[in-house]
C-alpha cells in the first residue's frame, strides 16, 4: 500500500496547480505519510504502520488498538 495511511485511509488526490495568469495544470496532493512503529500492549508486540499526521493524532487520542480494530472494520486495514 503505497502512499495510503492504514489508519484513516487518505490517499493521493488529483487538483489543479493554478498559476497567477490562472492556467490550470493537473498535480497531485500528497498525503503527510509517515512510517512509525507503535506497541501494540494487547499483542505484545510492535506494528510498523505507514500513518498520516491526522492517524497519529487519532491514535493518540484513542490509542493503537482501537484504531487497529476501526481501520479493519472500515477495511483499510486486512
Amino acid at each position: 500500500m503505497s502512499r495510503v495511511c492504514q489508519i484513516t485511509g487518505k490517499r493521493v488526490i488529483k487538483g489543479n496547480k493554478v498559476s497567477h495568469s490562472n492556467i490550470k495544470t493537473k498535480r497531485e496532493f500528497q498525503p503527510n505519510l509517515h512510517t512509525k512503529k507503535f506497541y501494540v500492549p494487547e499483542l505484545d508486540d510492535y506494528v510498523v504502520l505507514k500513518v498520516s499526521a491526522k492517524g497519529i493524532r487519532n491514535i493518540n487520542k484513542k490509542g493503537i488498538w482501537k484504531c487497529i480494530i476501526e481501520a479493519s472494520e472500515k477495511g483499510i486495514i486486512r
